[in-house]
């Protein structure tokens, strides 16, 4: 495969071989029908506000930080770092992108992916749980599985956690939780993403199965409902007792509220049955065990 050409003068690649024999920190400026995107990439390439103004830092000062690419066998490159500059370069009107080309095995590059997007501020718990899955994988690949001999010590997946969480926002426990969400059909991400339906009530809806879960959007959309912590608590026992309905599930998310009451008896009401002595501990003492002996009488004056 021969790539004989100028790229934009900064470096000149002679053919593919020359290409990947090694690393290095030159900047080459890249085609953006060239550039594709990381497969199964797990962070978002939204047009929203923050799009906009990476658009018009663009127009005014280029691209200030090249995109980090690896070169396909069939031609072309894939981006590692830089599928949000690429998306902006691309409504800024231009056709190619700064970026530095190295040479990744597959599990390099996934790490180098991940890290780099996990450095943003916002990142979406869609975002982290598809990544942390993914870096969990090269690591458990990296550990290896134990032989025999080790088969009582704590398994790889353990230690891939730990090692994972050494060197992430969220504890090995917390992990675990966001990758759950990986098991979550596209509507109820989106609507964790959106931030419509909490953390761990998502975490808690993960158990149920596609089907299930596609009964609860049904559900949702016809109800205008979201389930709470405790409600995505009881769908999941719903589907341990096989006992998972559409009416079983309407029967828990759509449950009319209870009415909050609030009695307050003025202190001269009670004070006149005691005497001035009485402590209050013994006042209300003396009104539970009244109360009690009025509900064996089945509540009736």
């Amino acid at each position: 495969m021969s790539t004989d050409r100028t790229i934009a003068g900064k470096i000149r690649i002679n053919s593919f071989t020359d290409l990947i024999g090694g690393d290095n920190n030159e900047v080459c400026e890249i085609e953006l029908k060239e550039l594709h995107d990381f497969k199964d990439h797990p962070f978002k390439v939204r047009d929203d506000e923050k799009m906009q103004e990476m658009v018009e830092s663009i127009k005014k000062s280029g691209v200030l930080v090249p995109g980090v690419v690896r070169a396909k066998a069939e031609g072309g490159y894939e981006i590692i770092a830089g599928h949000r500059r690429k998306r902006a370069c691309e409504l800024a009107g231009l056709e190619t992108m700064p970026v530095i080309i190295r040479r990744y095995s597959d599990d390099e590059a996934i790490l180098v992916m991940i890290d780099s997007n996990l450095q943003r501020e916002e990142i979406l718990p869609s975002e982290k749980a598809f990544s942390y899955k993914m870096k969990l994988e090269v690591l458990k690949r990296k550990a290896g599985r134990p032989n025999k001999e080790n088969s009582c010590q704590v398994g790889t997946n353990f230690r891939a956690d730990e090692i994972l969480a050494e060197n992430a926002s969220d504890s090995a426990r917390n992990i675990q939780r966001y990758i759950r969400l990986t098991e979550l059909i596209s509507p109820i991400l989106d609507m964790v993403d959106d931030k419509k339906i909490k953390f761990m009530p998502a975490v808690e809806l993960s158990y149920l199965t596609t089907r299930q879960q596609e009964i609860l959007v049904t559900v949702m959309n016809e109800e205008s409902v979201v389930p709470s912590l405790s409600r995505a608590q009881q769908l999941k026992k719903l589907s341990q007792d096989k006992a998972y309905t559409k009416e079983s599930v309407h029967a828990i998310m759509v449950v009319a509220p209870v009415k909050e009451r609030r009695i307050t008896i003025k202190q001269d009401v009670i004070y006149r049955y005691f005497n001035p002595e009485t402590s209050d501990e013994e006042i209300e003492k003396v009104i539970c065990k009244l109360l009690e002996e009025w509900r064996k009488k089945g509540g009736k004056t």
